[in-house]
């Protein structure tokens, strides 16, 4: 998380590997380097882009911080950050996941999207019997387990029941079963779109319901398929929640099932249900918020119970009663329900989904003949004979060696522009994939000719996307800015982040100098007591001016199941949420405040602590993020001075002009 905010605050820079137009200025140089202004005009543009106006700079202050930017980009290449295995490695790695977004076609994806968006809409029960066959089985393996499926179909359709024959047929073990769990006799539940692999997927979503598919194939083995229902999809909710934590052995604090119901009382007695959530809920993300959470849909929560809880609900400001989760005890209550989102919505989420699906072979389909229109591929006309014949009768054990002969392992398979594929990086990959066949009388002519496809395919997609600085702008440009963001990452984690931490000394000296920057407001020892009923405040009142405890206070106020106070002790600083408004900081009782709704609020006050300097240890994460701000500028005043500068000052001047 650390580091996606600190690339996302870094100055994002564009390096492409096109042409410099002989119109564009040089606006800087650092040690004779140039700079141009369309490299500052398009990361000027771009911050205006995706910052709020509220936060926008003058253009002299991103010049300043564009300087900088280059100044430290220098710097990490003087200290060779970028010949780091890690770096590498870790560039390698955002490479890799960044030319996903350019090994696509459009027209196919478009397809798919429409298709996975109309399933998101349904759901999908069925049921299914397999029998496992390998898709790199020998021909007679397929058709005997083509042939026992088709056997099996015939069963059903002449009135066999399709549970009991998968039961009996069927090789998913969940069908039968085991001594600790019963049989599902093929039943599959309800599923969407992306949650069965996809031609599996297709299958049960075109069958009628009612009806058993044909045959189909997955790399499991051959599937039929029984179509049992499909219903509407019931898209997400909106709730707000009320938590409190487990109690930890030997914490200080009230039983969290007792406090959950008292509150839970109150909400029944008319207490505002949001503000009793920022006040008691130890969920403070969304304690804030009145308890509020992000939309969800089924299967989106780690907590099935909470899950099953928030969608019982019916109607908005429906309340639940205390209800126990993994987390800790909740009250839920439904703020609104929302159908599925339209499919401009949906389309960027799906797009990223089809492409680690197995839909993305139909995408790959059409990219490989956009790759074989756009580069001249010369492939060899005897190279699969020439792999038949070296399939021996061993080729499918342990025994098989791929050839020694240098002249048939120098053999060029085929070629892609310079670069040319050899017998032996194919020999090697059929080692490879043969040594993972796990079939019984596999077919060696069927295995090289699937494989040869196999690996012809991925080389060539490999080609294209380590080419894609060379044939696209974008991807060169979006490249640059994710190498030299992650750059710099390192070479602040080394000079600043890393030193920030670790410099005691360094950060204690920091601190006391800057002491007055550290204080605490005004706090309260105190205790605020809430109340839903006017006549329970008043009551509660009186008793703290008496003097009573808490729970004699309780007992008095809260009878025959109701709860008309909550008390919360502790440190309350000024300005604190649960402190009422115009709140004076004065010992002893205060009078009753109302929010004008159901909401009485007393606090008692037994002693003021008054401003005072906090303690390092208090505030250790503040004073290191303030601490890294300052070594930070004064590294950059020592980058000023070790690298000479020279800005153009007449294009410097027309900057504003320049760039619009």
């Amino acid at each position: 998380m650390k580091k996606s905010v600190q690339l996302l605050l870094i100055l994002l820079v564009t390096f492409t590997g096109f042409g410099q137009s002989k119109k564009d200025k040089v606006l800087f140089t650092i040690e004779g380097e140039p700079t141009y202004v369309s490299e500052f005009s398009r990361v000027y543009k771009k911050n205006l882009d995706i910052i709020d106006k509220k936060d926008q700079k003058e253009i002299e202050e991103y010049f300043d911080l564009f300087l900088e930017y280059k100044l430290k980009l220098k710097e990490a290449r003087s200290l060779k950050l970028n010949e780091k295995e890690a770096y590498k490695k870790e560039l390698a790695g955002y490479r890799k996941q960044l030319a996903r977004n350019y090994l696509t076609d459009n027209n196919a994806t478009e397809k798919l999207v429409k298709e996975a968006y109309d399933r998101l809409h349904k759901e999908v029960k069925a049921s299914h019997i397999l029998i496992k066959v390998s898709l790199d089985a020998a021909p007679q393996d397929t058709i005997v387990a083509h042939e026992k499926i088709m056997k099996l179909r015939k069963s059903i359709m002449d009135g066999a029941d399709f549970g009991e024959v998968a039961m009996k047929n069927s090789d998913d073990p969940s069908a039968k079963g085991n001594k600790n769990i019963p049989g599902n006799k093929g039943d599959l539940g309800y599923f969407s779109a992306f949650r069965m692999v996809y031609p599996f997927e297709s299958a049960a979503f075109n069958t009628k319901v009612g009806e058993i598919s044909m045959p189909i194939r997955t790399q499991f083995g051959y599937h039929i398929i029984k179509t049992v229902d499909i219903r509407d999809n019931v898209g997400e909710v909106t709730v707000a929640h009320i938590l409190l934590l487990d109690k930890k052995e030997g914490e200080n604090k009230e039983d969290p099932a007792q406090k959950i119901k008292d509150i839970y009382t109150q909400i029944e007695a008319g207490g505002d249900f949001g503000k009793l959530a920022k006040r008691f809920s130890e969920d403070r993300s969304s304690g804030v918020n009145n308890g509020k959470l992000p939309k969800f849909g089924r299967g989106r929560l780690r907590s099935k119970v909470f899950e099953e809880m928030a969608f019982s609900l019916k109607e908005p400001n429906e309340i639940s009663k205390p209800f126990k989760s993994e987390f800790g005890w909740h009250i839920v209550q439904l703020v609104s329900k929302h159908g599925m989102k339209s499919y401009e919505e949906e389309k960027s989420s799906l797009e990223r989904k089809i492409k680690n699906d197995k839909r993305a072979n139909v995408i790959n389909s059409s990219i490989l003949k956009k790759i074989k229109k756009l580069y001249k591929i010369e492939e060899s006309v005897t190279a699969r004979k020439d792999f038949y014949d070296i399939a021996d009768a061993n080729f499918f054990s342990k025994n098989w060696k791929k050839p020694t002969d240098e002249v048939f392992l120098n053999k060029t398979l085929f070629q892609v522009k310079d670069t040319k594929v050899t017998y032996n990086e194919f020999a090697t990959y059929l080692l490879k994939t043969r040594a993972r066949t796990m079939v019984k009388n596999p077919d060696a002519k069927g295995f090289i000719n699937r494989y040869y496809t196999e690996f012809m395919n991925g080389r060539l997609l490999s080609f294209y996307e380590s080419d894609l600085e060379n044939i696209n702008e974008d991807f060169a440009a979006i490249y640059g800015e994710y190498r030299d963001g992650l750059l710099l990452f390192d070479l602040m984690e080394t000079e600043i982040w890393e030193k920030a931490k670790t410099d005691t000394i360094g950060l204690e000296k920091f601190f006391n100098a800057n002491k007055e920057n550290y204080k605490w407001k005004e706090r309260v020892e105190a205790v605020i007591a809430s109340c839903t009923q006017e006549d329970a405040a008043k009551k509660t009142q009186q008793l703290l001016k008496e003097g009573k405890s808490l729970d004699e206070i309780k007992e008095v106020i809260n009878k025959d199941s109701k709860v008309n106070v909550i008390f919360s002790p502790g440190v309350y600083e000024e300005g604190h949420r649960n402190l009422p408004k115009d709140f004076k900081f004065e010992k002893g009782v205060s009078k009753i405040f109302n929010d004008g709704n159901t909401d009485f609020t007393i606090v008692k006050v037994n002693e003021i602590n008054p401003v005072s300097y906090k303690e390092l240890s208090e505030i250790k994460g503040k004073v290191i993020s303030d601490y890294q701000v300052y070594l930070e500028k004064e590294w950059i005043k020592t980058l000023k001075d070790t690298y000479k500068i020279k800005i153009n000052k007449r294009t410097h001047r027309r900057l504003k002009k320049l760039v619009k």
